[in-house]
C-alpha cells in the first residue's frame, strides 16, 4: 500500500480534504495527531474498517476501541442515554484529554467495543484532528498509532516508521503537546470509575463534580476491560525496563552500581535532570526537571521509543510522584516496565 504523507497545515486544501473523505468512507486508515498521542483512525461506523486496523496495529480484536467526534451535539447520535454528570464534565474539559465511556447504540459495531455494550467516546483538544473528523462526515474511532504492545507515538518520525505502506494516509501534526493518552472515565455506573490516568486527573474530576469516583487503579473492580490498556502489555521496550523506588542519593547509588554489574552490554538511564546529572552512564535520556511533570509526561514515549533505536538492553528510570499528572505517568512506566519496582 502506497501510503500518501501530508503537513497539518495543508488541511485546508480542497483536493487533499476531498482524499481525506474518500479514504474513511471507502474503510481506509488515516493516522493523525491528537493533543495527547498519535491515533490511527477508521470510520467507526463501518466494521470492517475497524478490523483493518486491528490488523494493521496487530492488537487484539477484544480490546476496546475510543470513538472520536467533533462536537458535543454529535453524541447522542452514538450513545443510548447521557448521565446528567456527563454535562459538567464535557463543559469542563471537552475538546479535551478526556474520555466518558457510555452505553452504546447499535450504529457502533461490536468491532469498536470488543464486543462490550458501552463505548469510550472524547472529543480531542487539537484543531487539526477536530478538522479531520468534520471533513470525513463520520465518527471516527483511533486507538494509539503504535504497533500492538509498542510505545505510543508522539512524533511524526515514529508513526511513519510503524506504519508507511500500511495506512492510506499520515497527517504530520509535530509532536503532541501532552504526550500521554486521554484519561478515561466510565459513568455508566453509580459512581464514575477512572478507568485509565491521563492529563485530566482525578483530582480535576472530583473538583467539577463535587464528589470522589473510584480509581480502578488502585481497586480491583471487573475483569472486562472497558478502556485500552487494561488488559494486555502496553508501552514496552524491547530492552529490560527496571523502576527504582527510594530517596534520591540511595537511587542514584543503585543505578550506578546496576551500569557497572551491566558495562559489557548496552545500558541507558531515563529520567529527570536532576537525576541524570549525578549518574555515569554511556546513554542518558533527560525527560525535563522534577518540578515540570507535564514536560516529562510529553517525552516519555519518545524515551521509550530511542531505547528500541540504541538497542538497549538494560533500561533504569527512578520512580516519580504520583500525584497528579503523575500517577498518568507512573502508570505506563510501570507498564512498560512489566510492573517491575525495586523499592530501596
Amino acid at each position: 500500500m502506497k501510503t500518501m504523507i501530508y503537513k497539518g497545515y495543508e488541511l485546508s486544501d480542497q483536493t487533499l480534504q476531498k482524499h481525506i473523505k474518500e479514504v474513511f468512507h471507502k474503510g481506509g486508515l488515516v493516522v493523525f495527531p491528537t493533543e495527547t498521542v498519535y491515533g490511527i483512525g477508521a470510520d467507526a461506523t463501518n466494521p470492517e474498517a475497524v478490523k483493518q486496523i486491528f490488523k494493521a496495529k496487530g492488537r487484539p480484536s477484544d480490546n476496546p476501541l475510543i470513538v472520536h467526534i467533533s462536537k458535543n451535539s454529535d453524541l447522542e447520535l452514538y450513545v443510548r442515554d447521557i448521565p446528567l454528570i456527563a454535562k459538567p464534565l464535557m463543559d469542563a474539559f471537552w475538546p479535551g484529554p478526556l474520555t466518558l465511556v457510555f452505553n452504546k447504540k447499535d450504529i457502533i459495531p461490536n468491532e469498536v467495543t470488543g464486543g462490550l455494550s458501552t463505548v469510550g467516546i472524547r472529543i480531542p483538544g487539537l484543531k487539526i484532528a477536530r478538522d479531520i473528523i468534520d471533513i470525513a462526515g463520520l465518527p471516527i474511532c483511533a486507538p494509539s498509532a503504535n504497533l500492538s504492545g509498542k510505545p505510543s507515538s508522539t512524533i511524526f518520525d515514529h508513526v511513519a516508521s510503524d506504519f508507511e505502506e500500511r495506512v492510506d494516509i499520515i497527517i504530520d501534526g509535530g509532536k503532541a503537546e501532552i504526550g500521554i493518552e486521554s484519561t478515561v472515565l466510565d459513568i455508566t455506573t453509580p459512581i464514575p470509575v477512572m478507568l485509565r490516568p491521563g492529563a485530566v486527573t482525578k483530582k480535576m474530576i472530583e473538583n467539577v463534580l463535587g464528589y470522589k469516583i473510584i480509581d480502578s487503579t488502585e481497586t480491583k473492580i471487573e475483569d472486562t476491560p472497558k478502556s485500552p490498556g487494561m488488559k494486555y502489555t502496553h508501552y514496552a521496550p524491547k530492552g529490560k525496563m527496571t523502576l527504582v523506588d527510594g530517596n534520591e542519593k540511595e537511587v542514584i547509588q543503585y543505578i550506578n552500581q546496576e551500569i557497572k554489574k551491566h558495562k559489557k552490554e548496552k545500558t541507558a538511564v531515563i529520567g529527570a535532570s536532576e537525576y541524570l546529572d549525578q549518574i555515569d552512564a554511556d546513554y542518558k535520556v533527560n525527560l525535563g526537571h522534577l518540578n515540570d511533570l507535564n514536560e516529562i509526561a510529553s517525552n516519555i514515549f519518545i524515551a521509550l521509543r530511542q531505547m528500541d533505536e540504541l538497542g538497549i538492553h538494560y533500561i533504569y528510570m527512578h520512580t516519580l510522584s504520583n500525584q497528579d499528572i503523575g500517577q498518568a505517568i507512573m502508570n505506563r512506566l510501570s507498564k512498560a516496565a512489566g510492573y517491575k519496582i525495586v523499592k530501596l
